[in-house]
C-alpha cells in the first residue's frame, strides 16, 4: 500500500485541429507540475496531413489517438467525441482535473460544465483563444510559453522567456490585484497576489511578460516595493511617489532588491 499522498489525476484530452505538435514536450512537463496525466487522449483525423505532426509524438508521450475520420465537410466529429469522453470521465469520479488543449471557444461550455461539478479545469491554448474558454478555466496556460520550454535542455541555463505582451499589462493587473487586498500599512504578501491572480485572470502568467517567476517580474516593472521582513515572508507594494515617502527600510525590515 502506498505510503504517500498520490498526485492529483488529471484526464488530458487534446483537439488535434487547435494544437500544435510542437507543444507536446512543454505540454506535458508543464501539466506534470500540476499532477499525474492518468489518461492521454488526442482527437483528429490521423488519416491526412493537417495531425500528421502529433502522430510523430504520440509514443513518445502515451498519447492514446481517437481517430475521427472527417465524412463530412463543416462537422466536426473530433469536438463531439472529445466532449463525449469528457462527460464520460466526469461522472465516473476517478479525476482531480481536465487538461483541455485547445484554442477553440466550442469547449467554452464544457469547461464550464466540469468546474459546476467541482472538478479544475486547466486550459492550454494560444493567446488567439478567445477570453470566454480561457475565463471558463481555473488556470488557461498559453502555448506559446510552452515552446520556450521544449527547446530547453538540461544542460542549459534557465532560458528568458520571450515576453508575449508589454509590462506596462502586468503593472496594472498587479495594481489592481494589490488594490483588492486588505492592507493597514500598503504591503501585502506575494502568496496572496499570485492565489489572486489565479482567481481574477486565468491566463495571468509571469512567461507572458518575459520572466520565469512572478517575483521576477514583480521586480522587472520597477513599480513596487518589495522586502522580507526578518522571519517573514517576501511582500510588496506599490511604489509611493509622493515627496517624503517612508522607506522601504521602514520597522527594520530587509529591503529585497534582487531574486
Amino acid at each position: 500500500m502506498l505510503s504517500e499522498s498520490r498526485s492529483p489525476r488529471l484526464a488530458v484530452l487534446i483537439d488535434a485541429d487547435n494544437a500544435s505538435a510542437k507543444i507536446a514536450d512543454g505540454l506535458f512537463e508543464e501539466i506534470a507540475k500540476i499532477g499525474e496525466a492518468s489518461v492521454r487522449r488526442i482527437y483528429g483525423d490521423f488519416s491526412g496531413t493537417r495531425s500528421k505532426g502529433w502522430a510523430d509524438v504520440l509514443a513518445k508521450h502515451a498519447i492514446i489517438p481517437q481517430q475521427q475520420f472527417a465524412y463530412t465537410v463543416g462537422k466536426n466529429a473530433s469536438d463531439i467525441t472529445l466532449v463525449i469522453d469528457a462527460m464520460d470521465l466526469l461522472h465516473s469520479g476517478r479525476f482531480d482535473g481536465f487538461c483541455l488543449v485547445s484554442s477553440d471557444s466550442d469547449f467554452t461550455r464544457l469547461a464550464a460544465r466540469i468546474r459546476e461539478q467541482g472538478v479544475d479545469v486547466f486550459g492550454f491554448g494560444e493567446q488567439k483563444t478567445p477570453e470566454s474558454f480561457r475565463q471558463a478555466c481555473r488556470r488557461f496556460v498559453y502555448t506559446e510559453n510552452l515552446l520556450i520550454a521544449s527547446t530547453v535542455t538540461v544542460q542549459d541555463a534557465a532560458p528568458t522567456p520571450k515576453p508575449l505582451r508589454p509590462l506596462s499589462a502586468a503593472t496594472a493587473i498587479l495594481k489592481k490585484v494589490i488594490g483588492q487586498i486588505e492592507s493597514e500599512d500598503g504591503w501585502v504578501p506575494l502568496g496572496r497576489v499570485g492565489n489572486q491572480l489565479a482567481n481574477i485572470a486565468s491566463d495571468f502568467d509571469p512567461r507572458t511578460f518575459g520572466s520565469s517567476k512572478l517575483s521576477d517580474l514583480v521586480r522587472k516593472t520597477n513599480s513596487f516595493d518589495m522586502d522580507r521582513p526578518e522571519g517573514g515572508t517576501l511582500r510588496i507594494r506599490i511604489k509611493s511617489r509622493a515627496p517624503g515617502a517612508q522607506s522601504p527600510k521602514a520597522n527594520n525590515a530587509e529591503v529585497i532588491y534582487d531574486y
